[in-house]
Formats: structure tokens, C-alpha cells, sequence
């Protein structure tokens, strides 16, 4: 069963239980995992470029086993949360406390974020409301309607705030991106419900509900489990906003649609957003590294999403590309290179 593959996604859960049961160093276990492990595997294991012919992707494309993957995060992403609020109540040493921390945040990150995404993109209200759930596990809902009505039509033009510049510096693209997508979302919403004659204050209004279901959450935790330990899910939150904009980062650094003589961009085409085919963190992002073809057609699922020889590559995997981009003067050497191979 090909999407058996998939269920690697698990072992990321299985590294964060073994963080909320033990203590000193291997607290850090997630982390040493995602940026220690899967990037160095993918060093030494073969890239996958295949794709399915037509025939086997309308057999897998029709194959609910790979939605009923991504409906199991869901329980495990909640589970994990609630669990962590009560572990982290009663973790009083400090290097416990940020192996904690960071583990709930790769969760928030990797699950919460992702898989949200993935599911933000399916045309049933079922799965976006599943997607909405996971989102806000992070504090990111808003990441839905400004990536599906901002991000994939402004992509790879100045015009979106989740387009990394050339020689833009991955920390200021990080308070840019995370603030003006928010503000992006919001008035996105206020032009649809304007277009239907309707006041931003209603009930159809994505953000206002979300900003609303983001304080329950938040007051929720802090009237059972107090203030510090909302302030340690608040940081393990932005945690997982910071793994969501780093990826953001390295998915379009550089990348540019032209204009032409009407000033209208060229559609996006497949040498919009950088790839890789590195086999491990492929797997555990659910196919994200394909990123040309998901803009390509954005309601694609993950399982058929292709690879093709116009599309950019990264040098290694997601994961070994996030480390790499936290020092910009190495970042930029590299990938200013490959800027001017396209």
C-alpha cells in the first residue's frame, strides 16, 4: 500500500512522546529528529523525482486511505496539546521546560500547520473545518484565507507578504510575512462579506470567528492551568509559526513572475516555487516539497502532486534548507547562485 508511507509523519509524535516522558537532553529528541536526522538521511539517501502515469494517479488519487491519514493527526495533534498543557504545568527545570517546549512546537509546526493546510485546500467544509482545527492548535487560523486567496494568486510577486525577496534576510521576512498575511487576511474577508452586502461584523466573517475561537482557546488554558503555562503555549505556538514562515521562506526565496505589456503578471507556472524530492522530508510534510505542482493546481491532494524537470531544486530536503537559511550569509552565497541558473 503506497500510502503506508505516509504514517511517518507518526514517528514525529513517537520523538515528542518520548520528550513529555523522560528528561535532560533527550527532551530535545523532536528536534534533534527533524534537523538532525531526517536532513542528514536525506544527504545519503537516493532523491525520488517519480511520478505516478495516468493511469496509477487516478487509482491513488481515489484512495481514501491517504485522507484518513491526515484525519488521525487530528486526534494525536489535540491529544499531544492537552497533554502538554499538563505536563508542562509540572516541568520545573529549564532545560526540560525548552525541550518541552520545542517539541510541542514542531507539532504545532509539522501537524498542526501543515496537515491544516493540506486540508484548508479540500473543496468540503468537513475537511477545512478539520484544517481550521488544526490551525488553531498554533494560533494561525488566519493562515487560511489569506494563503488560498492571497498567497496562491500574488505568489512570486511583491505583492505577497509569504514571498521572500532576493537577499531578504529570513528574520525580517519572518515579523513581514507573519504580520501582513494577518492584516491580508482580514481584509480579504472584509472584501468578500462587501461583495455580499454584508457588515464585517457577521457571523460569515472567517476572522472575526477565528480571533474569537483564538481567545477562548487561549482564556480556556488560562483558567485552568494558569499564566505561565499559557505563556509556554503561547511560545510553543509562535514556535510553530516560525517553522511555518521558514518554510514559507525557502519555498519562493527569489522567485519572480514577469509583467507584460498590459501590467499583468504571467500565470504561475511551475518555476515559481523551488523543490526538492528528498525522499524522508517528503514524507513527513505529506508531499509539500513538490510546491511547483501544488501552486500549479493548488486542489490537488498531496499523494499526486508531481515533479517535473522545469521546476527549481533545492540542494537538500526542507528540513536541511530551513537550518541552512538561518545563516543568510551562507543562504544567500548558495541560493543567489541558483537564482541565476533559472
Amino acid at each position: 500500500m503506497k500510502a503506508l508511507k505516509y504514517l511517518l509523519v507518526f514517528s514525529i509524535p513517537l520523538t515528542v512522546y518520548v520528550s513529555f516522558t523522560s528528561t535532560g537532553w533527550i527532551t530535545f529528541l523532536p528536534l534533534i529528529y527533524v534537523f538532525g536526522i531526517v536532513p542528514l538521511s536525506d544527504m545519503f539517501l537516493k532523491v525520488n523525482a517519480e511520478n505516478f502515469d495516468k493511469e496509477q494517479e487516478e487509482i491513488e488519487k481515489n484512495n481514501k486511505l491517504y485522507t484518513y491519514i491526515l484525519y488521525l493527526t487530528l486526534p494525536v495533534q489535540v491529544g499531544f496539546l492537552i497533554w502538554f498543557l499538563f505536563v508542562i504545568n509540572e516541568t520545573t527545570a529549564t532545560l526540560d521546560l525548552i525541550g518541552r517546549i520545542s517539541a510541542m512546537g514542531i507539532m504545532c509546526g509539522v501537524i498542526g500547520i501543515n496537515v491544516g493546510h493540506e486540508l484548508g485546500h479540500r473543496n468540503n467544509r468537513f475537511e477545512e473545518l478539520l484544517g481550521e482545527i488544526l490551525l488553531a492548535t498554533s494560533l494561525e487560523t488566519h493562515f487560511l484565507p489569506y494563503h488560498n486567496a492571497g498567497h496562491h494568486f500574488n505568489v512570486a510577486t511583491p505583492e505577497d507578504a509569504a514571498t521572500a525577496r532576493k537577499n531578504e534576510p529570513l528574520y525580517t521576512f519572518w515579523i513581514r510575512s507573519q504580520f501582513m498575511s494577518y492584516l491580508q487576511a482580514w481584509k480579504l474577508e472584509n472584501k468578500r462579506l462587501v461583495t455580499s452586502d454584508r457588515s464585517w461584523f457577521h457571523h460569515q466573517n472567517r476572522m472575526l470567528i477565528y480571533t474569537i475561537c483564538h481567545a477562548i482557546l487561549i482564556g480556556s488554558i488560562f483558567y485552568f492551568f494558569g499564566l505561565t503555562t499559557t505563556l509556554y503555549f503561547l511560545i510553543a505556538a509562535i514556535f510553530g509559526i516560525l517553522l511555518l514562515e521558514t518554510v514559507n521562506y525557502i519555498e519562493h526565496y527569489g522567485l519572480l513572475r514577469t509583467k507584460n505589456k498590459f501590467g499583468r503578471y504571467e500565470r504561475v507556472k511551475h518555476i515559481h516555487s523551488w523543490n526538492s524530492n528528498h525522499v524522508i522530508g517528503k514524507l513527513v510534510l505529506f508531499n509539500l516539497s513538490r510546491h511547483s505542482d501544488h501552486h500549479y493546481n493548488g486542489s490537488k491532494h498531496y499523494q499526486i502532486l508531481k515533479s517535473l524537470p522545469e521546476s527549481p531544486q533545492m540542494p537538500t530536503g526542507y528540513p536541511g534548507m530551513m537550518l541552512l537559511s538561518l545563516i543568510p550569509p551562507i543562504w544567500f552565497r548558495i541560493m543567489n547562485k541558483k537564482l541565476q541558473e533559472i
